[in-house]
């Protein structure tokens, strides 16, 4: 095997304990870290939930003295700069490391090349861009909010063949198998939050959790756009306030009332502006989320705030889960209106990739450049 094919290979598994902080890491990227001796692994580990400890400083612990001489396999560029915790570079250095093979380097103004550099001042070997696209792409929340202020936004679709969401009546559950639901429960635990608008919460009553996947304090962080803060506070959402996050993005003229008694059961209430045409200005929502810490944003609907999103330009990520059912020109579409004058003015997204899932397909389309 050559050099540059086991790097691969270890660099993978570095990427698949990355992989299981997502959802439980933010503000901080998922990394994952694999030292190695010889063929043998002497360390490995993710960032912790919560942030901290680092991957680095996880597997070091784990590896002990055996980490000198070792090949530490990272994700993304050790951090240099003294936060909460001493720099992962210094731990690397202290603890004898060889050599380090990056496989991209961190956007953070804090880090940004300064993490390789010091490595390498240090006296130790250094490579960068080993899988460096997978690596991006799985930190491409983080890399997001680095470089534009907000968290990457998923919009997630549950339709039928004609792209719609529910009955004439209303009637939605289910439209997609057990088994695109327990996917969606999946991407629900690999976000921080999931995003839906206030008349998703009145209509359906959602949960907004993640259930069926045996993962513990898997929840992410519920956000719901609701500018006068017209919500029932008999739902799912009112009741668990207390236990699980719930943020309500609201503007400047919801009364006050509201405002308190939201306050009261638990629910952190958040200002946004709004435009001139009177809708919430939801790029300055992301901002505000990701002000907050905030890197991977699940939307789950509905039609309205989809739309709004779209003409916004706002939506990296497009996952469709798509039955095999028709339902006519009465049901509700997955998207609002947006009033496209003409195809060439449509929104587009480039196909990614396309599964089976169960009876149903999905698809997944991301954002043209």
């Amino acid at each position: 095997m050559s050099d540059s094919a086991r790097d691969a290979g270890w660099m993978r598994v570095a990427l698949g304990l990355a992989r299981r902080g997502l959802g439980r890491v933010w503000p901080n990227p998922a990394v994952g870290c694999v030292l190695v001796a010889g063929n043998t692994v002497v360390g490995r580990g993710r960032t912790s939930d919560g942030g901290r400890p680092h991957a680095e400083v996880v597997a070091l612990a784990q590896a002990g003295a055996r980490a000198r001489g070792a090949t530490a396999y990272v994700t993304l560029e050790p951090c240099a700069h003294t936060g909460r915790t001493p720099p992962c570079t210094e731990a690397l250095i202290a603890a004898g490391v060889a050599r380090v093979v990056v496989a991209t380097e961190d956007p953070d103004p804090r880090v940004n090349g300064a993490g390789v550099a010091a490595l390498k001042a240090a006296g130790v070997a250094v490579e960068v861009g080993c899988l460096a696209a997978e690596a991006v792409a799985l930190n491409r929340g983080f890399m997001i909010r680095m470089t534009a202020g907000r968290p990457m936004v998923t919009l997630k679709m549950a339709t039928s063949l004609d792209g719609r969401i529910a009955t004439g009546t209303g009637e939605s559950r289910w439209i997609t198998g057990p088994r695109a639901r327990s996917e969606v429960h999946l991407m629900r635990a690999q976000s921080d939050a999931i995003l839906v608008g206030a008349g998703t919460v009145r209509s359906d009553d959602p949960r907004l959790d993640v259930r069926g996947l045996g993962i513990a304090d898997a929840n992410p962080v519920r956000v719901v756009v609701s500018g006068a803060l017209s919500l029932p506070r008999e739902g799912h959402l009112a009741q668990t306030a207390a236990k699980v996050p719930l943020w309500l993005c609201h503007d400047v003229e919801a009364e006050e009332a509201r405002r308190k008694a939201w306050a009261e059961i638990g629910a952190e209430l958040i200002e946004i502006p709004f435009q001139a045409d009177g809708q919430m200005d939801l790029s300055a929502l992301l901002q505000r989320l990701g002000e907050r810490g905030l890197t991977r944003v699940l939307c789950e609907g509905g039609g309205r705030l989809a739309a709004a999103l779209i003409e916004a330009d706002l939506v990296d990520e497009i996952v469709c889960y798509t039955a095999g059912v028709v339902l006519g020109a009465e049901a509700i579409p997955v998207v609002g209106g947006l009033e496209v004058a003409a195809l060439q003015l449509a929104p587009r997204f480039s196909l990614v990739d396309t599964a089976p899932v169960g009876p149903d397909l999905r698809s997944r389309w991301r954002r043209r450049a």
